[in-house]
């Protein structure tokens, strides 16, 4: 069954999906950049005693971005903990429904949570313009805090995604099975 309703969500969970491969593959650079800025840190500093505030605030910057903006890449790809003692025995059926139903009811609210709480947090900190408290340190705090919302959008958008595709799953599992009865 093609139904239009169907097409639109399962092309709205790809738009989704296709935002968060995007970004997880873009941040996911950040990792060898941390490296390589913290290998010039301590180079600077121990062979040159040289050190520069700003740079070294750079690295915390990529980390939070990396971890922050690539939350939603890393639940696409089902890289987050999992305790599945009992899941990964399921049918596909109640596995379907075990992520639809915890998309809807844990993910979904915990994201929804997030971002209404940091929301007065983050708009503090862009009505100060917040910069580094450290002399030398980099100026965009603000910017920083704002990844914490950015980071629930992305869950919530990649929380959708999977909730369109278990119940498309689960939809097209009834209909096979309806299907089958039939003929």
């Amino acid at each position: 069954m093609n139904h239009p309703a169907m097409t639109f969500l399962q092309r709205l969970a790809d738009l989704f999906e296709a935002v968060n491969e995007w970004l997880g593959r873009a941040v996911s650079w950040l990792s060898l950049l941390m490296v390589l800025v913290s290998v010039f840190v301590v180079v600077m500093r121990y062979a040159f005693d040289l050190g520069w505030i700003w740079l070294q605030e750079s690295v915390t910057y990529m980390h939070a971005a990396l971890f922050l903006v690539g939350a939603a890449y890393t639940l696409k790809h089902e890289g987050h903990v999992r305790v599945d003692i009992f899941y990964r025995g399921f049918r596909p059926e109640v596995k379907a429904w075990v992520d639809l139903l915890g998309s809807f009811f844990l993910l979904l609210p915990v994201c929804l949570f997030i971002f209404a709480v940091s929301w007065d947090y983050v708009a503090q900190s862009w009505s100060l313009l917040e910069g580094s408290r450290e002399a030398g340190g980099l100026d965009g705090v603000y910017l920083l805090k704002s990844l914490i919302l950015v980071m629930a959008g992305l869950l919530v958008l990649q929380g959708l995604a999977i909730a369109i595709r278990k119940m498309l799953d689960l939809m097209n599992t009834r209909n096979s099975e309806g299907g089958q009865a039939e003929g």
